[in-house]
C-alpha cells in the first residue's frame, strides 16, 4: 500500500509513518537501522505500537522514508488522525477489520488441525484410506492458514535474516513436503495403512512416514499466539481516543446576544460560550459570567471540585457542576490541556522500549544454525553413500526436531492460562512484554485519590456545640444541602439521609455561590456553608467549633459550618476515604520488595496522613505532594533517571501518561478509560492488594515462560545432533516433539493454581 504524502519543507521535521507488516521486533530493528542510514534522519521504532517517530532534515523527503521502509520489506503510511465524537465506533469496527482475516485463519486451521490430529496420534481411528483425508485437510492449512509465515520468511530470505516465521515456514514445509513424497511415491498411501511410531535408529528409511499432523498443529498453536498478541496491541492507540473522546462535542456559542449551538471544531479563541450546571467545558478559557464548583476529577483524578468565578480559568473537558457560567475560549484544538494530556500519552507510549521475545532473539541465531545442520546432514549421508531418500529423512529430521512448537507453545500458553487466572481474580494483564517489566521493578508510585482512597466525598465526621444533638444537626443540614447541586452537598445530604431517614422539605431556599446555602427547614431558619457566610449572619463559631474546624481543614479535609435560629450549631467533616484494604496491600508491597511512594495534587498535610495511616514513611522522597497534573510524568521520569525501575498505579486522565512512562502501569478499573487503555496491568475491582497479585502472578507466568522456553531449548539442543547423526527416525522426532509440547503446557497449566489475596 503506497501512502500520498505531504510534499517536504526546508527545515527539520517530525514526521511520523505506521510501519505495516512487522511480526516481531527484530523486524523493527530492521526498519530502524534502514532509516537511520539516510542522511541526518533519526528514527525510533516501537513494534509494540507499529510506528516510526522520525526527525527528518528538509532535504530528505517523505517518499524517500517510505522507499527505505519498503526497501526493507515493510510498508509505511502516514496514520490516520484520531476520530473523534461519534467517529471512534467506525475506528472500533476498523481495528475489527485488521484483526478479522487473522481470525479468521486461525479458526479454520483449528477445524482443519483436529481431526489430522486426532487421526494421526490415534491408530485405532484410522480407516482405510484416512491419510488421504488427512492430507485434504492439511494442505489449506499449509498454504492459507501458514501463508503469514511463509511470505514472511520469504521477505526474511530477501533480506538475509531469519526470526521464528522462517522456523515455522521452513519445518511445515519440509514436513508437507515429505509427507507429500511418502504419500505419492512412498510407501505412506498404501490403502489400510497404519501410522507407524517406528523405533529404527538408522536413516535407511522414511518412505512411509507422514508428518501432517506436524504441520498442522505448529501453525495452528503458532496462529492462535500471534492472534492474541496483535489483539493486545491493537489496544495501545485506544488511549488517545478515549482521551478526545472525554470533550465536548458541540458548544453553546454567543452570538449578538444569542445562543447559537456549533461543533466544537468551529471554535476559536476569543469566542464567548455558556456552560449550564452538569454541562462539560468544551475548551480552556476564562469565566467572564458567573459562579459554580467545577469536577475536574475525570482530568485530574482528584475529587474535591473548585470554586470559580470571573476571571478564574477553566480546563475543557471538566463538568459544571453548580450554576450557568460564560466562558471565553484561550486555547482550542491541539493547545488545550487535554490535547496535550494526548500527546503525552503518545509520547510516553512511543518512548517506551518494545521488549523483544526470547524465543525471537534466540531464534535470530538459532535459524541459520538448524538450516546448516541439516544442509550439512544432506550433504554427509549423500558422501556416505546412503542414498537420497536416507540422507533426505535425516536432513528432514533435522528440520522436524528444531520445528517450533513447544516454541510457539512456550508463551502464548503460559501467557493465556496466567492471564485467565489474573481475570478471575479480577486482574487483565496485557502482553508478554508486561511480564519482563514486573521482574525488574524495585519502586511503586501509588496516587492517591481512587487509589489508595475511595476517591468519592463522603462525611467523615460530626462535631456539634455542647447541647445540640447530632442527628438533628445532620437533619436539617441534609434537608438543606439536599436542594443544592454541589458534590459536598451531595455527600451530606446522602449521609443524613443514611442515618436520619427521610429529610423534610425546604422554603425560601437560597443558594450563595461559593460560600453556602440557606433556607427555612421545619420552622428553623438555617445557614450551611463555609464559617465566612456565617459570619456575615454574625453567628460565627464558637471557639470550640472553630478550632474542630481549623484542625480538619489542616488535615485537608473540607470543613461545613451549620447553624440555625441565629446560632452556630456544628461543624460537618466531609472528605476522601482510605480505601479499607489500602495498608494491607503496602505491606504486601514491601514483601516483594518494592518501594512505595505516594504521589497527589493534594496538600502536604493531607498526604502525610493519608501515608501515615496506611504505612507509608513520611518523607520527601516517599511523599510528593503538590503535584499539578502535568507534572506527574516528569515525577516517573525523575525516579527512572535515579537509576529506580518504576511500577505506577493510578486511575484518572491525569494519570494515563505516567502510566504508560512507567515501567509497568497499573490501572483501577474503577478510574477513567483513559488510564486503563494506557496502563500495562488493569486492577478491575479496585482494590489496592490486586496490584500486589498482579505483580506476584506476572513474576510468576515469566517464570513459567522462561521454564518453557528452557526446556523447549534444550530438547532442541540435545536432540538435533542425534537426528544429524541418523539415530533419530523422523516419526521419533516428531514425537518427541509433541512430547516437548505436552511438557510446556502442563507446565502452564500450573498457574491456574495462583491465589491471590485480593480474591
Amino acid at each position: 500500500m503506497t501512502a500520498t504524502l505531504p510534499p517536504s519543507g526546508d527545515q527539520v521535521r517530525e514526521i511520523e509513518l505506521a510501519i505495516g507488516g512487522m511480526t516481531c521486533a527484530s523486524c523493527a530493528n530492521r526498519v530502524e537501522r534502514k532509516l537511520n542510514k539516510l542522511d541526518g534522519v533519526s528514527a525510533t521504532v516501537n513494534y509494540a505500537t507499529e510506528k516510526a517517530k522520525v526527525s527528518a532534515p528538509g532535504g530528505v523527503g517523505t517518499d524517500a522514508l517510505v522507499a527505505a521502509v519498503e526497501s526493507a520489506g515493510y510498508s509505511a503510511v502516514l496514520p490516520t488522525p484520531p476520530h473523534r465524537g461519534d467517529d471512534t465506533t467506525d475506528d472500533t469496527a476498523e481495528q475489527d477489520d485488521e484483526l478479522r482475516p487473522l481470525r479468521d485463519r486461525l479458526l479454520g486451521a483449528a477445524l482443519l488441525s483436529v481431526p489430522v490430529v486426532v487421526l494421526s496420534m490415534t491408530p485405532p481411528l484410522q480407516f482405510v484410506n484416512w491419510q488421504w483425508l488427512c492430507l485434504v485437510l492439511t494442505a489449506p492449512v499449509w498454504a492459507w492458514a501458514g501463508a503469514p509465515f511463509h511470505r514472511a520468511a520469504w521477505t526474511n530470505l530477501r533480506h538475509g535474516a531469519a526470526t521464528m516465521d522462517t522456523l515455522i515456514s521452513m519445518g511445515t514445509t519440509a514436513a508437507m513436503a515429505w509427507s507429500v513424497y511418502a504419500l505419492f511415491f512412498g510407501t505412506a498411501g498404501i490403502p489400510g495403512m497404519v501410522h507407524p511410531f517406528e523405533l529404527s535408529v538408522s536413516p535407511t528409511d522414511g518412505a512411509g512416514n507422514m508428518y501432517l499432523e506436524v504441520v498442522a498443529g505448529v501453525i495452528t498453536f503458532v496462529l492462535a499466539g500471534r492472534y492474541f498478541e496483535q489483539r493486545s496491541k491493537r489496544r495501545a492507540g485506544a488511549a488517545l481516543r478515549a482521551l478526545l473522546e472525554l470533550g465536548a462535542k458541540d458548544v453553546a456559542v454567543l452570538r449578538d446576544g444569542s445562543e447559537v449551538r456549533i461543533p466544537i471544531a468551529e471554535l476559536a479563541v476569543g469566542d464567548r460560550f455558556v456552560v449550564r450546571p452538569g454541562g462539560k467545558i468544551a475548551t480552556d478559557g476564562t469565566v467572564v459570567d458567573g459562579r459554580s464548583a467545577v469536577d475536574a476529577s475525570m482530568l485530574t483524578g482528584e475529587s474535591v471540585p473548585v470554586e470559580v468565578a470571573v476571571g478564574d480559568t477553566v480546563v475543557g473537558a471538566t463538568v459544571n457542576a453548580g450554576g450557568r457560567l460564560v466562558v471565553q475560549a484561550t486555547r482550542v484544538g491541539s493547545d488545550t490541556q487535554l490535547a496535550q494530556m494526548a500527546s503525552l500519552v503518545e509520547d510516553a507510549q512511543n518512548g517506551k522500549a518494545a521488549v523483544q521475545r526470547l524465543a525471537d532473539r534466540i531464534s535470530g541465531v538459532f535459524v541459520p544454525i538448524v538450516i546448516a545442520v541439516a544442509v550439512v546432514t544432506l550433504g554427509f549421508w549423500l558422501g556416505a553413500g546412503a542414498g537420497a531418500t536416507a540422507a533426505f529423512t535425516a536432513a528432514v529430521a533435522v528440520l522436524i526436531i528444531a520445528c517450533p512448537c513447544a516454541l510457539g507453545l512456550a508463551t502464548p500458553t503460559a501467557l493465556l492460562v496466567g492471564t485467565g487466572r489474573g481475570a478471575q481474580m479480577g486482574v487483565l494483564i496485557k502482553g508478554p512484554e508486561v511480564l519482563e517489566s514486573t521482574r525488574r521493578i524495585d519502586t511503586i508510585v501509588l496516587d492517591k485519590t481512587g487509589t489508595v482512597t475511595t476517591g468519592k466525598m463522603s462525611l467523615a465526621a460530626v462535631h456539634t456545640a455542647s447541647g445540640t444533638d447530632e442527628a438533628t444537626a445532620l437533619r436539617l443540614a441534609g434537608a438543606l444541602e439536599k436542594a443544592s447541586e454541589h458534590p459536598i452537598a451531595t455527600a451530606i445530604a446522602t449521609a443524613a439521609e443514611t442515618r436520619t431517614g427521610n429529610l423534610p422539605g425546604v422554603e425560601d431556599f437560597t443558594n450563595h455561590e461559593g460560600l453556602g446555602v440557606q433556607g427555612v427547614v421545619d420552622g428553623h431558619a438555617v445557614i450551611v456553608g463555609r464559617p465566612r457566610l456565617l459570619e456575615q449572619w454574625s453567628t460565627p463559631l464558637t471557639g470550640e467549633l472553630a478550632d474542630a474546624a481549623a484542625a480538619e481543614a489542616a488535615r485537608g479535609a473540607t470543613a461545613v459550618a451549620v447553624a440555625w435560629d441565629g446560632q452556630a450549631r456544628a461543624v460537618l467533616v466531609v472528605a476522601d476515604t482510605i480505601k479499607e484494604t489500602s495498608a494491607e496491600a503496602i505491606t504486601e508491597f514491601r514483601r516483594l520488595g518494592l518501594r512505595p511512594v505516594l504521589l497527589t495534587g493534594d496538600n502536604r498535610a493531607v498526604a502525610d496522613s493519608v501515608a501515615g495511616e496506611v504505612g507509608i514513611d513520611v518523607g520527601d522522597d516517599t511523599v510528593i505532594a503538590d503535584v499539578m497534573p502535568a507534572d506527574k510524568l516528569a515525577v516517573i521520569e525523575r525516579l527512572q533517571r535515579q537509576g529506580r525501575v518504576v511500577a505506577m498505579v493510578g486511575d484518572g486522565v491525569n494519570d494515563a501518561a505516567a502510566l504508560a512512562q512507567a515501567d509497568l502501569g497499573l490501572a483501577m478499573g474503577t478510574g477513567t478509560d483513559v488510564a486503563i487503555e494506557a496502563s500495562d496491568i488493569t486492577l478491575v475491582r479496585g482494590d489496592l492488594r490486586a496490584a500486589a497479585d498482579a505483580v506476584r502472578l506476572a513474576r510468576t507466568t515469566l517464570s513459567t515462560i522462561k521454564t518453557n522456553l528452557f526446556w523447549a531449548f534444550a530438547y532442541n539442543t540435545a536432540a538435533i545432533p542425534l537426528a544429524a547423526l541418523g539415530l533419530l527416525n523422523p516419526m521419533i522426532a516428531g514425537a518427541a516433539m509433541a512430547f516437548s509440547s505436552v511438557f510446556v503446557v502442563g507446565n502452564s497449566l500450573r498457574l491456574r493454581r495462583f491465589r491471590g489475596h485480593a480474591v
